[in-house]
């Protein structure tokens, strides 16, 4: 858990997180909000949400050219799977930080 943290501190940075994703609508809903309490409620570390937004958003990204256009993302609910995906990851840090550069140098929202 973020040590100090109070909730309304996390659930803001979570969502912002969330907003500066590529892939999403780039908005925040009341449903983003209270999911976001319940993870704080949950003990999990904004960097596990952080990192679970950086996967996805690079699974998104590296796709087959010949493949479907995916949809926006309208909902931090659409990451639930891969948050609970990175909590059992045994990564180093230094991956997501790579996954970071990626996303960053592809500039796509």
């Amino acid at each position: 858990m973020d040590h100090g943290l109070g909730q309304e501190e996390y659930v803001r940075q979570v969502l912002e997180a969330y907003r500066k994703t590529p892939g999403t609508m780039g908005t925040v809903r009341r449903a983003d909000r209270m999911l976001a309490a319940q993870l704080y409620q949950r003990g999990l570390s904004v960097k596990v949400i952080e990192n679970a937004l950086v996967l996805a958003a690079t699974r998104r990204l590296i796709r087959p050219t010949d493949a479907l256009p995916l949809g926006t993302i309208r909902s931090l609910a659409y990451f639930l799977p891969v948050i609970e995906e990175v909590q059992e990851l045994r990564v180093s840090p230094d991956y997501f930080e790579y996954l970071r550069h990626k996303l960053g140098r592809s500039g796509s929202r």
